[in-house]
């Protein structure tokens, strides 16, 4: 039977010293939502994370390919790689199998002397936004939240809460993006970690979003 395991919003934010990125938690079957509690964001070092959206076994294996080939590169070169080469690197992976695709749309972002971030495509299309990007099934209704509401020189709270209000707007009108509440899981990479906020911290902010 052919996977349909797709639909998801992604978003990320980068600023002076931050990138933010977030994504729903519904995976769905067709029109079926199948799972409410997916994992769409993946750390794959201590200074990157991969947001996926598109087919959940696309995804966890570029996620593993990932993985590995951070830590390939770390023996190789004696340092991290930095989050643009492991782009180019995921972005030849894909184009080398444009006839027999992975079907995802990824958002990866990283900080190494500096924040990164980068959108690719399922043909392996690589784009650096200045300052935000989205992907998956809601795309369009993330994109209208950060577009209007996006200012320069975000502070990180700021960056977070705008993230969660355009997964939030997705969550509400594509109806392949969704999840069991609070719905929305949110990743802050800057020159310390990656760290995932925990569940009480996204229910406060979507409740202030409703005033």
């Amino acid at each position: 039977m052919e996977e349909k395991k797709t639909g998801t919003t992604i978003v990320g934010i980068k600023g002076k010293d931050y990138v933010v990125l977030a994504a729903d938690k519904q995976a769905t079957y067709g029109t079926i939502k199948y799972n409410k509690e997916e994992k769409k964001i993946h750390p794959i070092a201590d200074y990157m994370a991969l947001a996926t959206s598109g087919l959940v076994g696309d995804a966890q294996i570029l996620t593993r390919f990932l993985e590995n080939r951070v830590r390939s590169m770390e023996i190789e070169l004696g340092e991290k790689p930095s989050p643009r080469s492991i782009a180019r690197y995921l972005s030849l992976i894909l184009n080398s199998t444009k006839f027999f695709p992975f079907w995802v749309g990824l958002l990866l972002g990283g900080y190494k002397d500096g924040p990164y971030l980068a959108s690719i495509d399922m043909a392996g299309g690589v784009v650096e936004p200045e300052n935000y990007a989205a992907e998956g099934s809601g795309m369009p209704y993330a994109l209208a939240v950060l577009e209007s509401d996006y200012k320069d020189n975000l502070k990180e709270s700021e960056a977070v809460k705008l993230a969660v209000k355009a997964v939030e707007a997705s969550r509400q009108l594509d109806i392949y993006s969704g999840g069991r509440e609070p719905g929305i899981d949110v990743v802050v990479i800057d020159e310390k970690d990656v760290r995932f906020l925990e569940k009480e911290e996204v229910t406060k902010i979507k409740k202030t979003l409703k005033r």
